[in-house]
C-alpha cells in the first residue's frame, strides 16, 4: 500500500467506525462487512467485490497497532489536504514545504517516524527512481472451532474445512489466460510507479494502468478473471494441545492465504470454543467436581468411586466431613505445559432427604434427642445484644 493511499483513504469510514473505536469494535465491524460483501455471496457483482477489497484493506491497517498509529499520525499531519493533487494550480501537487517545516520547528512531534517514512515513500527529491512492487505477504485467516470438553483436556486432532483465497490452478497465479503471459506495463515500464514533478520535488504514486504491479494482463484467465486467485475449499488437520482452554487462539504459521508475486503466505488463527461438560468444571489446571453423599456417610465416612477424565479413582471421605468440604485427588486434572498435571477437586454435598418413612422419622427424632444442639451460641449472643439495643 502506497503512502498516497494512506493520505487519501478514510479507513475508519470504510469500516463504519469512529477514530476512537477499540480493536474489538474494529474487528466486529470488519467481520460483519466481510460476510455481507464476500464474493461467494455476491457472484458477478463487481461493486461488492471492490467494496470487499476496500474493507479488507482498511482492516489490514487498523487491526495492526503499529500501522494504525502511523496512519493516525499521517492523517493528523496531512489532514488539511495540503498534499492532494490540484490543491494549488493545475495538474500538480498542492504542497508548500514552509507549512510543513513551520509545524515541525514549532515543536509538533505528533507524526514521529511517519514523517521520515512518508518523505521517503512520496518525495524522491532527485533520489533513486521508484522501484517495482515486490513480494507481498498473504493475508491472515481466522477460524473458530468448537471441541468437546474431554478433547480439550486430553488434546486432539480435528479436520478443519476453510473457504479462503488460494492460487488459481488454471493460470498459476499470473492472472493471464493459459498460453499467454502478462506484459510489461508501457506506462511505468515495469516499475509499478509513476513520477510527477512539482518544482524541486518529485511525487511518486502507483501506476494507474497496472495498479502498481508493473505488468498488464491483456488476456485474462477465464477462471480467476485476471486476479490470480480464487476462493478454494481446503481441509486442514489441526492439532489442539492437551489443556487448550475456551477462547484460546492457536496460530498456524503459513496456513493463511497465499502471498502475491512470490510473497510468503499469511497465518491461520484458530479460536477454540470448548463445550461445557455435564460433570466437570474447569479452573485453570484443576477440574472441580461435586459429589453428593448422605448424612450417614458424612458422619461415619465412606470410600466412594468418582469419575476422572481418563477413568475413575477411589476417594476416602473422612468421618465427620461437613457439606461443602473440598477434597483433592492429585494428578487427575489438566496436564500442564511443563509436564505436570493439575488436580481433581471433589466438593462433597450432603443430601437432605425430602421424604422419610415412619421408621426413619422415629430414628431421626431419637437421634436429635441424643445429640447436642448445633453450636450457635455466638449467634444467639448477637441476637440478644441487638434486642437490648432496640428496647433502649
Amino acid at each position: 500500500m502506497s503512502a498516497k493511499d494512506w493520505l487519501e483513504k478514510d479507513f475508519y469510514a470504510e469500516l463504519g467506525v469512529s477514530e476512537s473505536a477499540s480493536a474489538d469494535e474494529i474487528k466486529k465491524a470488519y467481520r460483519k462487512l466481510a460476510r455481507e460483501l464476500h464474493p461467494d455471496r455476491n457472484p458477478g457483482d463487481p461493486k461488492a467485490e471492490e467494496r470487499f477489497k476496500a474493507v479488507s484493506e482498511a482492516y489490514a491497517v487498523l487491526s495492526d497497532e503499529k500501522k494504525r498509529k502511523e496512519y493516525d499520525e499521517m492523517r493528523a499531519l496531512f489532514g488539511s489536504g495540503a498534499f492532494r493533487r490540484g490543491a494549488r494550480g493545475t495538474g500538480g501537487v498542492g504542497f508548500d514545504p514552509n507549512d510543513l517545516f513551520a509545524s515541525f520547528q514549532a515543536g509538533d512531534r505528533r507524526f514521529g517516524s511517519a514523517f521520515s517514512d512518508l518523505f521517503s515513500a512520496i518525495f524522491s527529491g532527485g533520489g533513486p527512481s521508484p522501484r517495482a512492487r515486490g513480494p507481498v505477504r498473504g493475508r491472515d485467516v481466522e477460524a473458530e472451532v468448537t471441541i468437546d470438553f474431554v478433547d480439550a483436556v486430553r488434546g486432539t486432532t480435528l479436520p478443519l474445512t476453510l473457504r479462503s483465497m488460494g492460487v488459481c490452478d488454471t493460470c498459476q497465479g499470473s492472472g493471464a489466460k493459459p498460453g499467454t503471459q502478462p506484459r510489461t506495463c508501457p506506462l511505468c515500464r515495469g516499475t509499478g510507479m509513476v513520477t510527477r514533478n512539482q518544482g524541486s520535488f518529485s511525487f511518486s504514486e502507483p501506476c494507474r494502468e497496472c495498479q502498481g504491479v508493473g505488468t498488464v494482463v491483456e488476456q485474462k484467465c477465464p477462471e480467476c478473471r485476471g486476479r490470480g486467485g480464487v476462493t478454494k475449499t481446503r481441509t486442514l488437520h489441526v492439532r489442539f494441545p492437551p489443556g487448550v482452554a475456551d477462547g484460546q487462539r492457536i496460530r498456524l504459521s503459513g496456513r493463511g492465504e497465499p502471498g502475491e508475486r512470490g510473497g510468503p503466505p499469511g497465518d491461520l488463527y484458530v479460536t477454540v470454543r470448548v463445550r461445557e461438560d455435564e460433570l466437570f468444571g474447569r479452573s485453570g489446571d484443576a477440574l472441580p467436581l461435586t459429589v453428593p453423599i448422605t448424612f450417614a456417610e458424612a458422619v461415619f465416612g465412606v470410600d466412594i468411586r468418582v469419575p476422572t477424565i481418563d477413568g475413575s479413582v477411589t476417594l476416602r471421605i473422612p468421618p465427620g466431613t461437613p457439606s461443602g468440604r473440598t477434597l483433592r485427588a492429585r494428578g487427575k486434572g489438566v496436564a500442564r505445559r511443563n509436564g505436570r498435571v493439575g488436580d481433581l477437586l471433589v466438593t462433597v454435598e450432603v443430601v437432605v432427604p425430602q421424604n422419610l418413612s415412619a421408621e426413619a422419622k422415629a430414628a431421626l427424632e431419637k437421634f436429635a434427642l441424643e445429640t447436642p444442639p448445633a453450636p450457635r451460641q455466638h449467634l444467639d449472643a448477637r441476637v440478644r445484644r441487638l434486642n437490648e439495643a432496640t428496647r433502649r
